[in-house]
């Protein structure tokens, strides 16, 4: 019993030196963060400018689509 009890007593002293071990990971994370050193992972790629889209090609695209709701509602009707 006695074996039991310090292999317990060491299992909980390991975990209170790796809980210490993960706060200084943590406060060392957290400087490293807050002065800019290292980058987040959103601010690594630059934003991309959304591709404008002519006039002619939001119309054709615009008729294509009407075409594919016509086929579309005239092929429910014959059901």
């Amino acid at each position: 019993m006695s074996n039991l009890t310090s292999v317990v007593q060491q299992l909980k002293k390991e975990r209170d030196q790796l809980q210490g071990r993960i706060e200084q990971l943590d406060e060392a994370l957290k400087a490293l963060t807050s002065t800019g050193g290292v980058r987040r992972q959103g601010s690594a790629q630059p934003s991309r400018k959304r591709r404008t889209m002519s006039v002619a090609a939001r119309k054709r695209i615009a008729a294509a689509q009407r075409a594919r709701w016509a086929k579309w509602k005239a092929a429910q009707r014959r059901k």
